[in-house]
């Protein structure tokens, strides 16, 4: 399977896996064999929201697009994925998702000393 990932932020997460022309999203099994060579599946008949876009049988594979989830502090490689613009290939078994997110960066801010004030 071809899989695509569109980042988007977001408070729910995603799990997803490949067993086949079947993916499974967060519990729930798409079944894609009956898509024959060249066919393409509108995104609305999936009736999921995690799969953006239509999907194809291109080459014997399915091709899709899910939705990336991330938190406000996601790092680089999940808000910019490789498999936006090339697409992940999961023959089986779980989809290798980047981090949703990555704990805060806390700076270490130096305060300024203060001096005591001269006694008059």
């Amino acid at each position: 399977m071809k899989i695509k990932l569109s980042p988007v932020r977001m408070a729910e997460q995603l799990n997803a896996s490949v067993i086949g022309h079947t993916i499974i999203i967060n519990g729930l099994g798409f079944d894609f064999s009956p898509l024959q060579e060249g066919e393409m599946l509108p995104a609305a008949a999936c009736n999921c929201s995690w799969i953006l876009g239509d999907v194809t049988r291109a080459n014997g594979e399915i091709c899709l697009t899910l939705i990336l989830p991330h938190g406000a502090n996601a790092p680089q490689e999940t808000r910019f994925p490789a498999a936006f613009t090339e697409p992940l290939t999961v023959v089986e078994g779980e989809v290798p998702l980047p981090p949703y997110d990555a704990p805060p960066v806390v700076e270490d801010v130096q305060l300024p000393e203060i001096e005591p004030e001269a006694m008059a």
